[in-house]
């Protein structure tokens, strides 16, 4: 196989339609090899050098799992992941025990949750192969180079690294992932700014797991709501008999992560007095333990996370300038989820399927409406906002595929403005124009949600808004609301 050639995936099922689907998805950027049945593929295993295999679970013959584990015991560097409807729990778990799946699928799945996973991968299977070649190359050196090698890989397969911050092809997130990754391989402080809940710790942990310093330890301190005796205490720790009731010395972070990283969280937040002893190890690689008389050292890269303001801060004198320099020797940016609208699915669907794990409770995912409903709103509490309404749509799910009636109603209410950003109901009340024409902007919002919540029973949101179903149909047609996936059709009402 030539350098430049594309990564070959297998993919197996038993619908046309499925393989046709799966590979317009993938084309672009693998070499897709197809087969409909068991025999077939192992018969393409046997022809090819296969680094990824997609396989359904349900196929006359051999079923998904059985074939996964033919595979693993001819072809176990091939990545093998399977496609299943979520409603088999006991084919899913013996698929992970049996066939030792990398990742399971679930349908439907989003062509770029697809391309996403087929990426990462191949980028296992070229890893692993090179993590081999290494430790063949190394196996007469000590047991320590050894096991770094294994904490490499155990970090690779446990999601540590960038491939853990999803994201779609064009997203404005890969531009973020690839300005870190070029300052991960250089050890110096990195500054991560960006609202809260956009994933700057799973970037401060990727940058680490991406480094020279992997096989050391990783530390995040939450610097946020703590007082300054406990927080002392953690990073630097204390002396014998220092903390009243700890009869023995504790060890502080900044020891444990000798030769690694510590990631602190939320360092506006730090007093004067933390930032002074901060900005003293930052910048001379020393610390005094609570009581304690002799300065120690450690040799710690740190990476801090701060709001976007707080260069305001430092020109304010709020935040120490010694301490903002020597932890932004870089900077990255984290946009926040309302320029992320290509994102949003891939994130949605895994967040709820991650909450579907979690609490048993399996779902195929949200229906294309319910997709376009999230995509309008602004989310001010960015993923961890994300994250919660996917719990809450699966608490009141009933159904396998989710629809856009168990969203949230401030965010059904949502409706995006010229900009591409939320006008919320306070900004509307602040808005130019008459008090006719701001009341109908609320009066439209009210009556979508409503609609939408209903499931567009317009006998039921006419009783719950007060109206006539006459009056209800005049204000639909004066505001142009439109069923989802009615659009250009002659609305049809609903008893």
């Amino acid at each position: 196989m030539s350098v430049d050639a594309l990564p070959t995936i297998l993919l197996v099922d038993d619908e046309e339609h499925s393989l046709a689907a799966m590979r317009l998805a993938l084309e672009d950027d693998f070499e897709c090899l197809t087969a409909t049945n068991a025999d077939d593929a192992t018969q393409l295993m046997e022809e090819h050098f296969v680094q990824v295999i997609f396989c359904d679970q349900r196929m006359p013959g051999k079923s998904g799992v059985e074939f996964l584990t033919e595979a693993r015991d001819r072809w176990p560097d091939t990545v093998r992941i399977i496609i299943t409807g979520y409603t088999e729990t006991n084919d899913i778990i013996a698929a992970i025990n049996d066939a030792g799946i990398y990742q399971f699928l679930t349908k439907p799945w989003h062509p770029d949750h697809l391309l996403m996973s087929a990426k990462n991968a191949a980028d296992l299977f070229r890893l692993t192969r090179e993590h081999d070649q290494l430790a063949l190359e190394m196996r007469f050196l000590s047991r320590n180079m050894e096991s770094k090698v294994e904490e490499q890989r155990k970090a690779l397969r446990e999601g540590l690294g960038f491939e853990k911050v999803l994201r779609a092809p064009n997203s404005p997130m890969n531009s973020v992932v690839a300005q870190a990754r070029q300052f991960a391989s250089f050890d110096v402080s990195v500054m991560i700014i960006g609202e809260a809940g956009t994933q700057k710790s799973a970037l401060a942990r990727a940058m680490h797991y991406s480094s020279l310093r992997s096989d050391r330890p990783f530390f995040e301190v939450n610097c946020s709501g703590v007082d300054d005796d406990l927080l002392e205490i953690e990073l630097f720790g204390a002396k014998r008999g220092a903390v009243p009731g700890r009869p023995t010395q504790k060890m502080g972070v900044l020891r444990k992560a000798d030769k690694g990283t510590v990631f602190l969280r939320g360092v506006t937040d730090l007093s004067q007095h933390m930032q002074r002893a901060i900005a003293r190890f930052a910048t001379e690689g020393v610390f005094r333990p609570v009581g304690g008389g002799e300065l120690e050292n450690s040799d710690v890269r740190l990476l801090a996370s701060a709001p976007d303001d707080i260069a305001h801060q430092v020109v304010e004198g709020r935040f120490r300038s010694d301490l903002f320099y020597a932890l932004s020797k870089t900077t990255v940016a984290t946009p926040p989820l309302r320029v992320r609208k290509d994102d949003l699915a891939i994130l949605a669907q895994n967040f709820l399927f991650d909450a579907a794990a979690e609490h048993g409770k399996p779902v195929h995912g949200l229906s294309d409406d319910a997709v376009r409903f999230l995509e309008r709103y602004d989310w001010p509490g960015n993923l961890r906002e994300l994250e919660n309404e996917m719990v809450r749509i699966l608490i009141f799910s009933q159904d396998s595929i989710l629809g856009p009636e168990l969203i949230s109603r401030h965010i059904l209410q949502a409706s995006p403005s010229d900009s591409g950003r939320d006008s919320g109901t306070d900004q509307v009340l602040m808005s130019e124009g008459t008090l006719k024409e701001r009341v109908e902007q609320i009066e439209m919002r009210i009556l979508r949600e409503t609609l939408t919540r209903l499931k567009w029973n317009k006998s039921r949101a006419a009783a719950e808004l007060g109206l006539s179903r006459v009056g209800l149909r005049a204000k639909i047609e004066r505001y142009g609301i439109v069923e989802p996936g009615k659009v250009g059709q002659r609305q049809t009402e609903e008893d």
